[in-house]
């Protein structure tokens, strides 16, 4: 009977290893962060709800929302978005071309996704920023979103190694000692985890909000802040909580390289 308990006991801590291990995030990664004189001007976006370091994929239906800022002017970009499959799910691409400098904030407001494993819906505001022809203004202003991460170092231009910071919002005001879920996109497959504790790491902002990150590796790094909704969604007749996830991608490089 001890043995029967102790198999069960393993069982049930790998199960909750693997819960803590799969982390999904909204994506937005461009193919540029930072377009200088003399490259192509075309950006092109890939658009996911990914478990970005294991390479898991969860299907993204067509966003309610997909837009940039730019210049102080807000441009709708959903029916851009040109869906494709990867890996049996469906995800979405975009081909957005930079005509002058200025600094490009790319959003996402995906429809609310029913995640039966929590009992609960999932919606990801999901931001990138891309800077052009050397504007270097406007990259800690926020977009006015239900809920999202303000930064207070630059978004892009990071080495690895850098410290990243940034102030956790939702309808406009901090969020004190929020958890931030930290996760690498492992977009060749060639890092691995030493163990599941190693694939989705979480940190807490302090007392105004600001959490505080250094990025061992150059890549792509999410930030994902979650934190219950103030309101709820119908799922078959009962009302069910929803998380919302403050997202933002930001790429650190390896000195020498772009």
């Amino acid at each position: 009977m001890e043995h029967v308990k102790g198999l069960l006991l393993t069982a049930g801590c790998l199960l909750l290893l693997g819960s803590q291990a799969e982390a999904h995030y909204g994506m937005i990664i461009p193919s540029d962060q930072m377009v200088t004189q003399g490259e192509e001007s075309s950006v092109s976006l890939d658009v996911r709800f990914w478990h970005p370091m294991e390479g898991i994929p969860m299907p993204l239906v067509k966003p309610e929302k997909f837009s940039v800022v730019a210049n102080g002017r807000t441009t709708d970009l959903l029916g851009s978005l040109e869906s494709v499959t990867i890996k049996d799910k469906q995800t979405w691409k975009l081909s957005y071309k930079v005509k002058r400098p200025g600094l490009y904030v790319f959003s996402m407001e995906p429809q609310p996704y029913w995640e039966p494993a929590e009992d609960k819906f999932i919606i990801h505001y999901t931001k990138a920023v891309v800077t052009a022809y050397g504007i270097d203004d406007g990259w800690d202003e926020e977009l006015g979103l239900k809920t999202e991460i303000v930064p207070l170092s630059k978004p892009y231009g990071l080495y690895s190694g850098n410290v990243f910071q940034g102030i956790i919002k939702m309808n406009g005001k901090p969020i004190p000692y929020s958890e931030v879920e930290v996760e690498y996109y492992n977009e060749d497959g060639s890092k691995s985890a030493p163990n599941d504790y190693m694939v989705t790491q979480t940190i807490k902002a302090d007392g105004n909000g600001v959490f505080t990150y250094a990025a061992p590796v150059a890549g792509w790094w999410g930030f994902a802040a979650l934190n219950d909704a103030d309101f709820t969604i119908k799922h078959e007749g009962q009302d069910k909580d929803v998380e919302l996830g403050a997202v933002l991608w930001v790429k650190f490089h390896d000195m020498g390289s772009k």
